[in-house]
């Protein structure tokens, strides 16, 4: 018998599939809710596969009705599956995917299961842009409500500071519209609160930009050995550097165009993507990075290269490449680069895994404090860094894992914070209040109160053992 013989009354008026925990394909269904090979053993007790928006409220009634706490899923690329519950109801709205532009007004309308891929291909047509994520496949939903650290954002903020207005499902069911002045509170929270958001966002409204009318790159990879002092450097550098150039340092095994023959070492690339009117202000833009005196030593150089949005994308989404094994961790930082960098860099030279990585953005969310306004999200350091584990091997799970853990036992001593979209919420308590300073902190916990006094909704997710 069903745990919830609710279900199967009330699932009726939902036009998608409403499938409970022991039913044909239950399991199938469940391991696909992450994009991770590595699926966490958590099991819903249902799951409901919205086949519009009008099934959200009838799913939230439906959990309401049932007892069962709701977690919701958009595209389901948290490393750590945030979305994936013991117990209750998974609510899956991959398949909203309708998206209207208005280009002369330069807003969309986009649904949460439309990915930042497609997003940026249909807008590249009408002239514009977002700043959607790096990983292409990245569903907008999540993305948008953890913040959003994209293309540009330097110059463009994160993505989250474009969005304009939101239709949510709350608590009891109701449809509600949020924005500066209706339930702004609520509105508020949508900007950041990420995987902890206590509504279902439906469909965001945003504010779009014209596409760059040039996208220069330009790296520089160096020996390994060297990551304190080029971090040190290139530090100096970004300070010169305008908002409209992506400034990124990659410690991870070298590219083939920089070593040929395998087994390939470690290295450190240093990667400037610049956004322009015109070439030849993309090319300037990098000036100061090309006159550093460190790229003389670089082991491998490609400078000022024509590249688009779409190109941009697809590249970055080898990184982390499909059917593989993941986990990560953020840090914020106010101490030096360099210093942060140089443990990271001995643990990358030790990762059981030649795919790991870790990413080091500078500026990632913008230093424009009018881009980070009125919003949940909270950019709490100087220096940026994500460490990355990445593997193809099952038998391999705990020694990548423990790998991620030490990793950033080495550097947290000197951290800030975290950033809720890819911070590893199992690894500590206090991952997802790190990822808020105090005052936005508080703040989400009485918005909370007020729209979800009873806690249907899930909150973040805890602490556990390291992903096996």
């Amino acid at each position: 018998m069903s745990r919830y013989p609710q279900v199967r009354g009330r699932a009726r008026a939902i036009e998608g599939a409403v499938v409970r925990r022991g039913d044909p394909g239950y399991e199938k269904l469940r391991a696909s809710m992450v994009w991770n090979e590595l699926t966490p053993s958590r099991s819903p007790d249902v799951i409901v596969v919205a086949a519009s928006e009008r099934d959200v409220p009838e799913a939230v009634l439906l959990a309401r009705a049932s007892g069962m706490r709701i977690a919701v899923r958009a595209g389901g690329h948290s490393w750590c599956g945030s979305s994936l519950r013991e117990g209750g109801m998974l609510i899956d709205l991959s398949g909203l995917r309708r998206y209207v532009i208005d280009p002369a007004a330069r807003t969309a309308h986009v649904q949460p299961g439309v990915t930042g891929g497609e997003l940026a291909a249909r807008l590249a047509r009408y002239g514009l842009a977002y700043a959607t994520g790096h990983c292409e496949s990245v569903a907008m939903g999540g993305y948008l409500l953890s913040g959003g650290l994209g293309w540009n954002s330097g110059a463009w903020g994160p993505a989250c500071a474009g969005v304009r207005r939101v239709e949510a499902v709350t608590a009891d069911g109701a449809v509600v519209g949020c924005d500066a002045g209706e339930n702004a509170d609520l509105f508020w929270a949508a900007r950041g609160a990420g995987p902890g958001f206590f509504a279902v966002v439906t469909g965001f409204d945003l504010a779009l930009h014209p596409l760059p009318g040039a996208v220069a790159t330009t790296s520089y990879a160096f020996p390994l050995a060297d990551t304190e002092e080029v971090a040190g450097h290139i530090s100096g550098v970004s300070e010169e550097l305008p908002a409209e150039v992506e400034l990124t340092i990659q410690l991870a095994t070298a590219d083939p165009a920089v070593c040929p023959a395998a087994p390939r070492p470690p290295v450190i690339t240093v990667s400037a993507v610049a956004f322009a009117d015109s070439w030849e202000e993309a090319v300037r833009l990098t000036e100061p990075l090309r006159s550093c005196p460190v790229v003389a030593r670089a082991l491998f150089r490609r400078e000022s290269e024509p590249a688009s949005f779409a190109t941009l994308s697809g590249g970055a989404s080898s990184a982390w490449p499909a059917k593989h094994r993941f986990a990560a961790d953020t840090l914020w930082s106010d101490d030096d680069l360099g210093a942060l960098l140089a443990p990271l860099a001995d643990a990358i030279a030790a990762a059981p895994s030649g795919k790991s990585s870790v990413l080091a953005p500078f500026r990632p969310a913008s230093r424009d404090e009018r881009l980070l306004g009125d919003m949940a999200f909270s950019v709490l350091g100087r220096s940026y860094v994500v460490p990355y584990a990445v593997w193809d091997d099952p038998g391999r799970d705990g020694a990548n894992a423990r790998w991620l853990r030490e990793a950033m036992r080495r550097v947290e001593p000197l951290g800030t914070g975290h950033y809720i979209a890819e911070a590893d919420l199992t690894a500590a308590p206090n991952r997802a209040e790190r990822s808020y300073t105090p005052a936005d902190w508080r703040r989400l916990r009485e918005v909370r109160a007020r729209y979800d006094p009873d806690g249907a909704f899930h909150s973040y997710l805890g602490p556990g053992p390291a992903p096996l």
